[in-house]
């Protein structure tokens, strides 16, 4: 199972270990509850094989098992105000192996027994990719890194979930269907992208509003003013919105078991991953997440497989009256909202922090409102539009996983790692917020993003060179072909495939009798008509009850209701049908 390669001079559990207790030392800036600090000795790490995992000169594993263990604190905070106090403190326990499941976890699911790189796996999902910035290749590789006219600079050009404008600002057509091959797809994108200095780029970039970022290696981007800012702010923040409400306590619990967030209502205003993440994370502690999306917006359809995991999904158009009263019954029950659009775009609707703590006044219940983005919430830059592979770029996490490949260019790491431990940031902000909220009152802003993920990584140090020597000394030849231009998808598939040669423990199926622990849970999904395979919760806490009770579905498939909750999944399945809503398949 294990090569043991870091017996004897680096140990991930230790680090895991240390990396906690340098968050808990950060309570204040944090605004933990004290129990954390008080209790950080109830937290442990524990691993199968003490081994690094990714192929990824950051510590990564490390850094979401201490981000687990945080959480988990907080949760069991909770419960203590909630139920009281056990005799004895909570055991908290994070597994390094199913925290770098959590990391990877849109590579790890599956639908109908299909992977996100699987052929096939398209006709499985519902199309909610409406612009084919997904679908179509040409399109897809909208967002990729590629080299600009200045010999070693480098431009990640972002076409997000539209592509059009992306590819017309550098002088493409929108679409080419006649161009389907990989390798001359990025011939012809580079080309156009090599016509432009990265100046240049930020300046079209920036009339046109879209989501590119100049590729920073990481002593260049803190020296900008915006990295100069930001590298001394904490890694997300909670602070108390205006108002003076007195403690909201929590719901009367339904059943007989200890559920932190058990009758918690949860608004998800959000696409992709990071935010999904916070979400998915708090369904896990009991709360009720409807996801509400607009019926007309793209979404990536293979990333609702996990991330609507525990969810009800219910699609409403917020620009519409009728569906902005709908939207507005809904708030008026809402313990917490999350908000991972563009800054500023659900404030101008008229539903930001400062507007739901002025309805929580009226109503007499403080609010937690969390915001996820790319870039932070302060510096000239915070209101830009990003994504995971942004946030790699600018912070210089590409620029170091690249030199860590040997090679003078930057590389955006594999798999979403940011955006998951983004979520769980986002996550711990949410339950800071409900555990203050509860003990001393008022209404909460938490606030999250993909650069402070990177900058915390930047922070705990990436390997010593030694161990990072040996790391590349374990990995075949094929992984040290990626460059810049290689899709996220190209780069991801390589380092899967060399995670499941190298570490098959990671990927025992659910269905497997030896008796081998597996990372994954399989669940029957009414709204993919298929079984469906997804990580299971992380973190294990003494006396709480963790896990999902329905599982994923395609965005759009539900009422925008409270009250679906308290229906059973077969009740819920019959009300459709009443409806004339085919709850089995989308």
């Amino acid at each position: 199972m294990a090569s043991n390669m870091t017996a004897g001079e680096y140990s991930p559990v230790a680090e895991a270990d240390r990396i906690f207790k340098y968050l808990c030392d950060q309570s204040e800036r944090l605004s933990l509850p004290s129990e954390v600090s008080a209790n950080k000795d109830a937290v442990s790490f524990y691993s199968a094989a003490n081994e690094i995992y990714y192929p990824i000169p950051f510590k990564e594993t490390e850094t979401i098992a201490a981000l687990k263990g945080v959480e988990g604190s907080v949760a069991a905070a909770i419960a203590d105000l909630r139920y009281g106090q056990p005799a004895q403190k909570r055991n908290v326990k994070v597994s390094l192996e199913k925290a770098t499941c959590f990391g990877c976890q849109a590579y790890m699911a599956k639908v109908d027994g299909l992977g996100k790189l699987d052929a096939g796996v398209r006709a499985k999902l519902k199309d909610t990719d409406l612009l084919a910035a997904q679908s179509n290749g040409y399109r897809r590789m909208s967002a990729n890194l590629y080299e600009t006219k200045n010999d070693g600079e480098f431009f990640h050009i972002h076409g997000s979930l539209e592509a059009s404008t992306t590819l017309k600002m550098i002088g493409l057509e929108p679409y080419r269907p006649d161009l389907t091959d990989y390798h001359d797809i990025i011939k012809v994108i580079e080309s156009q992208v090599r016509k432009f200095t990265t100046a240049e780029l930020e300046d079209m970039n920036r009339e046109r509003r879209q989501a590119g970022v100049t590729a920073y290696k990481y002593e260049d981007f803190i020296k900008t003013p915006h990295g100069k800012l930001n590298v001394q702010e904490p890694p997300w923040k909670v602070t108390q919105l205006k108002g003076n409400l007195p403690p909201t306590p929590f719901p009367a619990p339904s059943t007989g078991g200890q559920k932190p967030l058990e009758g918690i209502k949860v608004l998800e205003l959000c696409r992709i991953i990071a935010g999904p993440t916070v979400t998915r994370v708090l369904a896990e502690y009991g709360a009720d997440v409807l996801k509400i999306t607009g019926p007309n917006l793209s979404d990536v359809p293979f990333f609702q497989v996990d991330g609507n995991m525990g969810k009800r999904a219910a699609d409403l158009d917020l620009k519409s009256e009728p569906d902005r009263r709908r939207f507005e019954e809904l708030l008026a029950d809402a313990d917490v909202v999350v908000d991972g659009y563009r800054p500023g775009a659900i404030e101008k609707l008229g539903y930001g922090p400062d507007a739901l703590a002025a309805l929580a006044e009226k109503r007499g219940k403080g609010i937690v409102y969390v915001n996820e983005n790319c870039f932070g919430y302060d510096g000239e830059w915070a209101d830009r539009a990003g994504w995971q592979q942004i946030a790699d770029c600018v912070t210089g996490i590409a620029w170091a996983q690249g030199k860590f490949m040997g090679l003078n260019e930057p590389v955006v790491p594999p798999f979403p790692i940011s955006d998951y431990g983004t979520g769980c940031m986002g996550a711990i902000a949410a339950l800071t917020g409900l555990y203050h909220r509860a003990k001393t009152g008022g209404s909460y802003h938490g606030k999250a993003s993909l650069m402070h993920y990177d900058l915390l990584l930047f922070a705990v140090g990436q390997y010593s060179p030694s161990v990072q020597e040996k790391l590349r000394a374990s990995l075949p030849p094929e992984f040290f072909q990626i460059r810049h231009h290689d899709s996220v998808d190209r780069i991801s598939a390589t380092a899967l495939k060399i995670l499941r040669e190298r570490f098959p423990h990671l990927f025992v199926s659910p269905d497997d009798k030896s008796g081998k622990e597996s990372y994954v849970e399989k669940w029957w999904s009414k709204g993919y008509n298929a079984d469906i395979e997804v990580v299971r919760p992380i973190t294990e806490i003494d006396g709480i009850e963790t896990g999902f009770v329905r599982a994923s579905r395609p965005n759009g498939t539900d009422n925008a209701s409270w009250d679906d909750f308290s229906k059973t999944e077969e009740d819920y399945k019959k009300s459709q049908a009443t409806n004339g809503v085919n709850g089995n398949h989308i």
